[in-house]
């Protein structure tokens, strides 16, 4: 770890800790070349899951640079859970050896989070697809203090209202005025593998800028490296992910990290009618699953320790995104009529 990052670990962990409020800072990286061709992915060329046309955006948008961290997770449920009327937390992110090392204290009404510095800028995990959509409105709420309700957590990008059964979170869509959201699946293909030429349909294999199969050295010198299965393992005991933009040489053409291993990462699409969409592979898989054609999933309240996930964000806050979903239903204001 880098003691640029380590410091501002500690930094993040102390605030938290003593409770003061801390700002999440979602660092973003924006993916232009709107109107881009899209490629085929899935068992029909060479993956896994159904086949579909991936990667094709029609506006320019913002990705998350990393993957949401514990750090930035821990602020969260700081923010909203000190009740946890939805299972934001998962006690396997403290008590597992895989987790992300949050720890809850306190009892219900009055829990507090605090998260190891040494993890504070690895990527959260043990995290639903339900989750991932409330941490989302939270960013498009303007990260609020209070209980989970219609103005923290339950509405925003996504209208959830208390949805946490599958059938519940598999019927829940983006609203047309989204400022944060979960990446679509089309949104973090591009940002991963499209080459950043223009409006072409050109794409890597691999979320590293490369055709090649990644390699696995922190020290990253030549790039085109991942936190992946193998042996030996890449990274120290006692740990499984590495930190946020550890592999400094090894981003996408547009300037993500870590979309290939280190944690699954959800994202909206629905497959087989009842999962949600997964992309990039962990640290417990091979390079296998970092490849372009895979198209995985889980159900969307699965929290394993190998899943987080990483957000997209309007290139303007605060204005509505209608080109991004033009003939996908009706406008529904965030308080207004809803199917």
């Amino acid at each position: 770890m880098n003691a640029l990052v380590s410091r501002v670990s500690v930094i993040v962990w102390v605030a938290l800790l003593a409770g003061t409020a801390f700002a999440v800072n979602i660092e973003t990286v924006r993916v232009g070349n709107p109107g881009n061709a899209g490629e085929w992915s899935g068992q029909s060329y060479g993956g896994y899951g159904p086949d579909r046309i991936c990667g094709a955006v029609d506006y320019t948008y913002n990705i998350g640079k990393y993957e949401v961290t514990a750090g930035q997770y821990t602020e969260f449920l700081n923010k909203v859970a000190a009740t946890d009327a939805y299972g934001l937390y998962n006690t396997s992110m403290w008590s597992s050896s895989y987790g992300c090392k949050i720890q809850r204290s306190g009892i219900s009404g009055s829990y507090t989070y605090s998260v190891a510095s040494d993890y504070a800028n690895r990527p959260v995990n043990c995290v639903s697809w339900g989750d991932s959509a409330r941490f989302a409105n939270w960013l498009h709420n303007g990260q609020p203090t209070g209980p989970q309700g219609l103005s923290t957590t339950e509405d925003g990008a996504y209208y959830l209202n208390g949805a946490t059964t599958n059938a519940q979170l598999l019927a829940v869509n983006r609203e047309s005025d989204w400022k944060w959201a979960i990446t679509s699946e089309d949104e973090w293909y591009k940002a991963a593998y499209h080459k950043n030429d223009g409006v072409t349909g050109n794409y890597f294999n691999y979320p590293t800028s490369s055709d090649s199969v990644p390699g696995r050295d922190l020290s990253d010198a030549s790039g085109n490296n991942a936190n992946y299965y193998g042996s030996p393992s890449p990274i120290d005991s006692p740990y499984y992910t590495t930190v946020a933009g550890e592999f400094q040489n090894s981003d996408s053409p547009y300037g993500t990290f870590d979309q290939g291993g280190n944690v699954w990462e959800w994202n909206e699409a629905v497959l087989y009618g009842s999962y949600r969409g997964l992309r990039g592979g962990s640290f417990s898989l091979n390079d296998y699953y970092l490849l372009a054609s895979g198209r995985y999933h889980y159900f969307p309240s699965d929290e394993y320790d190998s899943i987080g996930f990483r957000v997209s964000e309007v290139p303007e806050p605060g204005t509505m995104a209608l080109l991004a979903f033009g003939g996908i239903g009706v406008l529904r204001r965030r308080r207004g009529l809803r199917r």
